[in-house]
């Protein structure tokens, strides 16, 4: 059983990933929110705040769900190395 002192280290470095998450989440979203808006706004196009914050919203979750697709894309390490059974079609 691990020391009452490791699981609290480990419960305090979660809770700080969490709150790291959710600010660099909610910067990234706006961020896009600011793009969607400005690129409507040169093709012409004046969308309602709805449709801005309904596309931005899906370009962000596009993004999260790219990201934890493919891990193996922003890793340093040699993919012939590692040989864990885990065949990863979109580094290839």
């Amino acid at each position: 059983m691990p020391s009452p002192r490791k699981l609290l280290s480990s419960v305090l470095v979660l809770l700080f990933g969490i709150v790291a998450l959710v600010l660099i989440s909610t910067v990234v979203f706006f961020v896009t929110i600011f793009v969607v808006s400005t690129a409507s706004g040169l093709a012409g196009y004046d969308p309602s705040s709805d449709f801005v914050v309904l596309s931005s919203a899906l370009i962000v979750v596009a993004v999260i769900l790219t990201g934890g697709f493919t891990p193996r894309l922003s890793s340093d390490e040699d993919p012939a190395a590692d040989d864990d059974g885990f065949d990863d079609r979109t580094y290839r």
